[in-house]
């Protein structure tokens, strides 16, 4: 039982992070820090996304 939660609560996690990044990204589009910085976040919240759909797929939650 506490695999499903946490596989979910890593879903909505890494959905929230990646969000977040690409908002700020598009709010902060003149500043080529603030790009830098909001382009790494949104690729770390995709990565935590997409790695567990990966695991949904093949373990199941």
């Amino acid at each position: 039982m506490s695999g499903i939660i946490f596989t979910v609560i890593a879903f909505v996690i890494g959905i929230a992070i990646c969000g977040a990044g690409l908002y700020y990204l598009t709010k902060e589009k003149q500043d080529p820090e603030s790009r830098t910085i909001y382009s790494i976040t949104a690729g770390a919240g995709a990565i935590i996304a997409i790695g567990t759909v990966v695991k949904i797929l093949m373990i199941g939650l």
